[in-house]
């Protein structure tokens, strides 16, 4: 049993200089009964024409405009799938019998004509089985026997001996569950039975009819990104069946994934997928009908019966060379080739919105937009790489549809694809993105592959073998060397012998005649009996050495008996080299299903990565711009600490300031009031003094000039002034004439005091309760305060303030400066001092005002900040009260 070979790895390095483009075709469909208006028009054989519907024109303004879009060549409505399969499948067909590879997609919207461009219908067969019947019609003749070649489950081919694939037929013949092979004489399913017109067919003009060809078909389908064999057969075990949780035998779980491996030559492929050999066209298609059947589709609002999976044909062809005799297979398998043409009919990307799927419908939705997604950017990366110059990787492995063909778009063959539109309006924006991708695709070069090395055996030899079997003339040749010499021996002899003298009697009484004839006779008699006696001779001879030959023979069968011994003691060997070979293929197969979910995994790991990596790069730009933030508030909140701290600085100065010039004055009043209590102690003593012009009053000390005194400092802050003290403090002039705008803010609940003194300020918006928009128009801030003094009396505050804009936006006030308008009534009146001396009316009086005691009753009290003397004050006036 040889291996054979796949002849395309190879072909890397000799097709980097020579690059095809993707071959890009465009197929517009009929225009159902339904639609009424049509957005595609056909302007020549290689350019298409969108227009913009009307309903989408009023709804976007006018922004989409007419848009044309160049292919290689565009398919009417009039073009039939003969034609099409001339110009793009052909093609991929002769390139599949002289060894090369081929890819063919169909790609659009859903409900497009994606499946009928790839299958067809009865009377009008699409591209696969037009392709199946060109394949059979041109290897017919020259196919080897079923079972020559043998899959090897690693993407390659065995090729047996004639008697192995004999006993190969034999053992599958007497299995009684194997499914039975159809064959052109039985009856064809009625719905593909008239795919093909036979006036139709096609023959490739590229065979070697001095090699065998052997076919093997898979068909699988990519549903919801993963791998599923549509020709697997899930037979029923008895003894460990399988369900889903619910009644045992009953609801068994469906086929398993497949997985995709990379086989020796770099190429992906399918690992356990279902490889049938195939003999005609018939029997191929019926295969294909069978996976065709198990292949999922939903009916959806969009397609009754739209496809959810994406589907994969593969045809894979064999090709060995006859050996020098042209009789049997030649058993090398550097010269077996391997080649394959995959035909796939992609799901249709479909919007959710439109299709209002949910659940199931949903999801499959979400996976095919996702894999077509991830060929358009597969085909992006491919373009830029090759028209910048760049290195990107390609993202292949994120989908399985990229994963399984990314051999093509690396050199392996030739790429080509169908896109299939629908001229309704309602498809329009869909339409636009397929254009879209298609006319990027065919940027996209493709490296060309090398022919198949040609066998180094002279051409014709199947034919010569065929014309030396049909030649009566090798007859002669069959009998042998040994047959050849004995009739030359018996020809010699004949030629020996004495002729026979003339035996015409002309007289009855001739006595010379018989006797001569009768001597001649008797000659030939010796002649014959020495011919018997070597004869005899001969034969003993011969006897003997077949004797001699027998002996050999049975020991050489003693031999050969020994040496079956020996090889069946091998094949057991074997036996268990195999079952170790398979139970370690069933635990790599294991492991490769344990890497793809730690793989898998990984990617969700990776996403989360991603997600928290990114969630950390905010968080940590958004505290960076807290701690700018931060800083900025802590410049800022130092700076008001310092301006704070200033003015507190200046106010604090300010009022002990005022605290030393009140105790300064009161000191003078303590002072003075011994000076007087002395004075009055030494008149009650000596003689009474005239009341004018006494030493007492000419040496009495002055008060402090004003300009002496400390002035009193203010604080722009905002800081209350206490009502009970007896210090007033110094206020300046109002700012409000200046060209300031002020807002005055004057409750409604304020009572005029009817002084001379008035509140008045020009420039100004009188309003009784401030809002954030008469700010906004404003500099200053006045606010009018009244409440009630200690002495009872009402007193006006007016607390001034400026107003500053804030960083939100808004608008704030500090109050800088506090002005107080006070009245007060003098009802009683002022009492003089009286002197001892004068008329004896006032005697009696002043004797009350000279008594010490009465004297000590008085206070005297001086104002604080007053620009007057000092003031005296009888403690016994009675009081204003608020009326």
């Amino acid at each position: 049993m040889m291996k054979g070979r796949t002849a395309r790895r190879p072909q890397k390095k000799q097709s980097s200089n020579e690059r095809d483009p993707v071959g890009v075709y465009c197929r517009v469909r009929p225009l159902g009964a339904d639609d009424k208006e049509c957005c595609v028009e056909v302007i020549s054989s290689s350019t298409v024409q969108l227009h913009t519907p009307d309903g989408l024109k009023v709804n976007r303004n006018g922004e989409f405009k007419e848009t044309q879009y160049s292919f290689k060549k565009v398919y009417g409505i009039q073009t039939s799938q003969m034609e099409l399969f001339e110009d793009v499948a052909k093609p991929l067909v002769d390139d599949l019998v002289r060894g090369k590879n081929g890819l063919l997609f169909t790609y659009g919207v859903t409900g497009s004509g994606k499946t009928f461009t790839m299958t067809g219908s009865p009377g009008q067969g699409g591209l696969l089985p037009r392709s199946l019947d060109m394949i059979f019609n041109s290897i017919g003749p020259y196919q080897a026997k079923r079972f020559v070649f043998k899959t090897d489950d690693k993407n390659g081919l065995d090729v047996q001996s004639q008697i192995d694939a004999l006993l190969e037929r034999q053992r599958q013949d007497n299995i009684p569950s194997a499914p039975k092979t159809p064959s052109s004489r039985q009856k064809l399913d009625p719905e593909f039975r008239d795919m093909m017109n036979p006036e139709e067919a096609c023959r490739s003009e590229g065979v070697d009819e001095d090699s065998s060809y052997g076919v093997f078909v898979s068909y699988i389908e990519i549903y919801n990104n993963y791998i599923f064999d549509l020709l697997e057969e899930t037979p029923y075990d008895p003894i460990r069946p399988k369900w889903n949780g619910g009644t045992p035998n009953t609801d068994f779980i469906p086929p398993q994934s497949k997985i995709l491996r990379e086989d020796q030559n770099h190429n992906m492929y399918v690992a356990g997928c279902t490889e049938v050999e195939v003999k005609t066209t018939e029997e191929a298609f019926e295969v294909f009908w069978r996976g065709q059947k198990k292949r999922r589709i939903a009916n959806t609002q969009l397609n009754k019966e739209s496809s959810r999976s994406h589907s994969v044909f593969i045809i894979k062809l064999a090709q060995a060379p006859l050996d020098a005799d042209g009789d049997n297979i030649l058993q090398d398998k550097s010269q077996v080739a391997v080649s394959q043409l995959c035909l796939v009919d992609l799901a249709g990307s479909e919007r959710t919105s439109r299709t209002r799927a949910d659940g199931n419908r949903l999801r499959e939705a979400g996976n095919i937009n996702q894999s077509l997604m991830t060929l358009r950017t597969c085909i992006e990366v491919l373009r830029e790489n090759q028209m910048c110059g760049t290195n990107k990787m390609v993202p292949y492995r994120d989908s399985k549809v990229t994963h399984l063909f990314k051999n093509y778009f690396d050199g392996e063959g030739k790429v080509r694809m169908i896109v299939c539109i629908n001229p309704k309006a309602e498809d329009f924006e869909e339409t636009m993105l397929v254009m879209r991708f298609a006319e990027m695709t065919q940027e996209v070069e493709v490296a060309r592959p090398a022919d198949r090395p040609v066998c180094g055996f002279a051409a014709g030899r199947r034919q010569r073998n065929q014309a030396s079997k049909d030649d009566p003339a090798r007859r002669v040749d069959e009998r042998g060397p040994a047959d050849r010499d004995f009739t030359t021996t018996l020809g010699q002899l004949l030629h020996s012998m004495p002729p026979l003298p003339c035996c015409e009697l002309t007289d009855p009484h001739d006595d010379t005649t018989l006797p001569r004839v009768i001597e001649a006779l008797e000659k030939r008699q010796r002649i014959r009996q020495m011919i018997i006696d070597q004869y005899k001779q001969a034969a003993n001879v011969m006897r003997s050495s077949l004797k001699e030959l027998d002996g050999s023979l049975f020991n050489k069968e003693d031999f050969i008996n020994k040496q079956n011994g020996k090889l069946a003691e091998k094949d057991r060997q074997i036996q268990s080299q195999r079952a170790d070979m398979e139970r370690l293929e069933k635990k790599t197969k294991m492991q490769e299903y344990k890497i793809e979910v730690l793989q898998k995994t990984t990617n969700i790991y990776e996403v989360d990565k991603r997600s928290l990596q990114q969630e950390l790069e905010t968080r940590e730009s958004r505290l960076k711009r807290e701690h700018v933030d931060k800083k900025r508030m802590e410049q800022r909140m130092q700076g008001m600490v310092s301006d704070t701290q200033h003015k507190w600085e200046k106010e604090c100065e300010r009022r002990v300031n005022a605290k030393q010039l009140e105790m300064q004055n009161k000191l003078w009043v303590k002072n003075e009031k011994l000076k007087q209590l002395k004075a009055i102690v030494t008149e009650t003593k000596g003689p009474a003094a005239p009341p004018t012009d006494t030493p007492q009053r000419q040496a009495r000390p002055q008060r402090p000039h004003r300009e002496e005194r400390l002035p009193a400092k203010r604080s722009a802050s905002p800081s209350p002034m206490p009502t009970t003290t007896p210090v007033r403090a110094l206020h300046r002039r109002s700012r409000s004439a200046g060209g300031e705008k002020w807002v005055d803010h004057k409750p409604a609940s304020s009572v005029d005091l009817g002084t001379m003194l008035q509140p008045s300020i020009p420039n100004s918006i009188k309003v009784s309760a401030a809002s954030e928009k008469v700010l906004s128009k404003c500099d200053r801030y006045v606010l009018t305060h009244q409440e009630v003094a200690s002495d009872g009396e009402i007193q006006t505050k007016l607390i001034k303030g400026e107003v500053i804009k804030t960083r939100g936006g808004g608008q704030s006030v500090q109050f800088t400066d506090i002005e107080t308008l006070r009245q007060q009534l003098t009802t009683a009146p002022s009492r003089k001092r009286r002197s001892s001396e004068g008329s004896p009316q006032s005697s009696d009086q002043g004797g009350q005002w000279t008594d010490v005691e009465t004297r000590c009753a008085v206070g005297v009290e001086m104002r604080a900040g007053s620009n007057m003397g000092p003031g005296y004050e009888h403690r016994g006036f009675v009081k204003r009260r608020k009326p």
